[in-house]
């Protein structure tokens, strides 16, 4: 009763204790009564609440600096020690009040977070060797209230010189026991607390401690603190915890979780191991989240813990298993955390971690020695979700502002043009750049009687003063490349080359916006006529990438949707390398090479020989196109996987020349065009 009223006095106005000297026999008896109230505040039942509740108000009324002294910040660590050890407990509530105030402070005062982080270790300066470690309850109070009397005289210089020496020599004590951080262990088991608002606020205090403004309280926080491996740990047993059976459609559907709002909302589907991967996901969230906004040294040493720890020591096993479910779900689940993943330092974490520190071209013969090689081998992998899920993932790190991505995957092996033919003319027209007649499937009775295509064959490319293709030009190359019997848009509305434009736009716009501050050239670099032609590579990710195009007449519906999905957006980067490799149809190739129209003449040239195979064409690729937007219900036709390749492939067509468009305006790639009009380009 009498704490009780104590407690509720300390919060009137007068009761605030200022920085004089008057007032320092008051300090020491408060801090006497603190050291022995925290021997056991367990009983009588209620005592433990209200000891929380009391050095709450106290810590946060009081205005002259008490955490650096002995007698209260012993208290403050036992009181921790005896909070946080009972999961669920029912003094969780002024628990948590109690880590805010220490949090408060400690972000005023960052030299206090080596005093309050002590744990279990003993601070003396002074003891001799031969003092006994322990001493009786009685003579440790009487102890400290004559120490507490003996510095009443002078607190405040006292209070100076103990914070702004170095942190007080430590013992350990008798049992050998390692000293631990009890706030960070004391805030890490309360934001597992099953109360929604006691673990939001134990994670918002958790927040404020790796946010501290001092570089030293920041390394004291890595090096003498358990609060990285604390952390990661929980991240790594909430993986753990995620079932290994789940579907790549499920985990998709718990995009967006939030740290604050981890539970994944009512009105989704449920799934085995829902509220499993909603935690993990949150809890990965509020560790990218404690990345961005701590400080730099703790936020590079939490990095490279979760680094370390998830995706070396647990993720990559599972990516690498002989296990298809065990492939997939980690691959689902690491396009998940990518695609929540914000901070920098983290960011850069996991992209060494899937490319490598210093990734370099590579060649034709190389074996899958590392990560990202495997990772690329199993997007053509003999499982179509597999292929399709891994795919997902790079798609998910190209959008990421790292340009290390793009660099280790495409640019290392385009740097130089060697795919670009030396010591030879500028080709004259559209068919002298294909070299159809070098091509199987373009003999010359195929181009008689077959292939008809939707418009003439488009003339001499125009150039501009600066040498670059015309943009009409390119356009039309691509729309005017699958011929007009296997095309079926123009029977539907709203499927015309114009509806592409504004998205193009758009993601255009994202993507320049997102890659300017790396200082990309506008051109490329001109070629030296007299420079000896080098065998050219495209690498292993852009040749993965050809060889499924080069299959779009017989892979499965959505893995084309996957395969074109990733070439749009590496089309969209505004690289002068990248824009003339994938979207120039009139480059002069070197002898062996490819590019992506190339890839795509060949692939309409195997479609017009197995035209002429299946019956009624038209009538089914109408019929199939219908199904796939819904129209008309599904049925299973002959040679559905065929129709439904044509239709993509003319899908894809029409949105390469949308993003030609937006990325080929008359000075450049990287002007800023306005918005296209709804049915103009």
């Amino acid at each position: 009763f009498k704490l009780r009223l104590y407690s509720t006095t300390v919060q009137h106005k007068h009761m605030k204790l200022p920085v004089s000297e008057q007032h320092s026999g008051r300090c020491a008896r408060l801090r006497l009564l603190m050291g022995t109230l925290s021997l056991d505040p367990q009983y009588p039942p209620g005592m433990r609440q209200q000891v929380f509740q009391f050095f709450s108000k106290v810590l946060a009324q009081v205005q002259h600096p008490l955490l650096h002294y002995l007698n209260v910040h012993r208290p403050v660590q036992k009181l921790l020690r005896l909070g946080g050890t009972v999961p669920g407990s029912q003094t969780e509530k002024e628990e948590v009040q109690f880590t805010t105030v220490l949090c408060s402070k400690i972000q005023q005062d960052p030299a206090l977070l080596t005093y309050i982080l002590e744990g279990k270790k003993i601070v003396s300066r002074k003891k001799s060797s031969k003092e006994p470690t322990t001493l009786p309850r009685e003579a440790a109070s009487i102890q400290d209230k004559d120490r507490s009397h003996s510095k009443a005289a002078d607190v405040s210089a006292c209070a100076a010189r103990a914070l702004s020496t170095q942190p007080p020599a430590e013992m350990e004590e008798p049992d050998g026991r390692a000293g631990e951080s009890n706030l960070i262990a004391s805030l890490i088991g309360l934001c597992k607390s099953k109360k929604g608002r006691v673990a939001l606020r134990a994670q918002e205090n958790l927040l404020l401690l790796v946010s501290v403004a001092s570089p030293a309280a920041a390394t004291y926080l890595v090096q003498s603190s358990p609060c990285c491996p604390a952390v990661v740990e929980h991240l790594c047993q909430l993986y753990q915890s995620v079932p290994a059976f789940l579907d790549p459609a499920d985990i998709a559907t718990l995009e967006g979780v939030s740290w604050r709002l981890p539970s994944a909302p009512s009105d989704e589907a449920s799934f085995p191991g829902k509220e499993a991967l909603a935690a993990f996901l949150g809890w990965f969230d509020y560790c990218d989240h404690l990345i961005t906004e701590a400080h730099t040294v703790v936020a590079d040493a939490l990095a490279k813990a979760v680094a370390e720890k998830l995706f070396v020591e647990i993720l990559q096993p599972h990516l690498l298993h002989v296990s298809e479910q065990s492939v997939l779900t980690s691959t689902a689940l690491l396009t998940a955390m990518l695609r929540q993943l914000r901070s920098p330092a983290l960011l850069r974490e996991a992209v060494a971690f899937l490319l490598g520190t210093d990734p370099q071209p590579a060649a034709p013969d190389d074996g899958p020695r590392t990560l990202c090689a495997h990772l690329i081998g199993h997007c053509d992998h003999l499982s179509d979700e597999i292929s399709i899920a891994t795919l997902r993932l790079f798609e998910e790190l190209l959008q990421k502002p790292h340009e290390q991505v793009i660099r280790g995957l495409v640019l290392c092996n385009l740097e130089g043009r060697h795919y670009v033919a030396r010591g030879s003319p500028e080709p004259e027209s559209y068919e002298d750049t294909l070299d159809l007649e070098e091509d199987p499937y373009f003999t010359d009775g195929f181009l008689n009687s077959s292939f008809q295509p939707s418009a003439k064959p488009p003339p001499a490319p125009a150039t501009n003063s600066d040498g670059k293709t015309a943009v009409t030009e390119i356009v039309n190359s691509f729309l005017c490349l699958v011929p007009e019997e296997a095309k079926t848009s123009a029977f539907l509305e709203e499927t015309g080359y114009d509806t592409y434009v504004h998205d193009a736009y758009g993601l255009f716009q994202e993507c320049s916006s997102r890659v300017a501050p790396w200082g990309w050239p506008l051109g490329p670099t001109p070629l030296d006529p007299h420079e000896p032609e080098r065998p050219f590579f495209e690498g292993h990710f852009l040749r993965m990438l050809f060889d499924r195009m080069s299959r779009i007449l017989e892979q499965p519906y959505s893995l084309n949707l996957q395969v074109t999905s990733v070439l749009s957006r590496l089309a969209l980067f505004p690289h002068p390398l990248i824009h003339e490799y994938l979207l120039d149809p009139y480059i002069n190739l070197a002898p062996g090479c490819r590019s992506l129209f190339s890839v795509l003449v060949r692939v309409i040239g195997d479609l017009m020989q197995r035209i002429q195979r299946v019956p009624q064409f038209p009538g089914k690729l109408l019929l199939v196109r219908k199904q796939l937007m819904g129209q008309v219900p599904g049925e299973q036709l002959d040679h559905q996987t065929l129709l439904q390749g044509v239709v993509v492939l003319e899908e894809f067509c029409k949105e390469l020349a949308a993003i030609a468009f937006v990325k080929f305006p008359p000075h450049g790639p990287h002007l800023h065009l306005s918005p296209p009009r709804e049915g103009h380009v």
